[in-house]
């Protein structure tokens, strides 16, 4: 593994790390129910991932 000659400054350090910003998630819409769902994601209104039910969805009775 590579070490460096030297230490590297705080400024330095920082400056770098200032790209490093987490992103919102995405958003698109189910295939299936064209519901608001997190993209490759189970959608969690009707079940589907893509075209296959994976899980039913839940009932009001439960």
């Amino acid at each position: 593994m590579a070490v460096p000659r030297n230490r590297h400054s705080n400024a330095r350090k920082k400056s770098r790390q200032a790209h490093f910003v987490k992103s919102k998630q995405q958003i698109g819409t189910c295939s299936n129910c064209f519901a608001p769902a997190l993209s490759h994601h189970i959608c969690p209104s009707c079940g589907y991932y893509g075209k296959k039910e994976i899980i039913a969805p839940k009932t009001s009775a439960e």
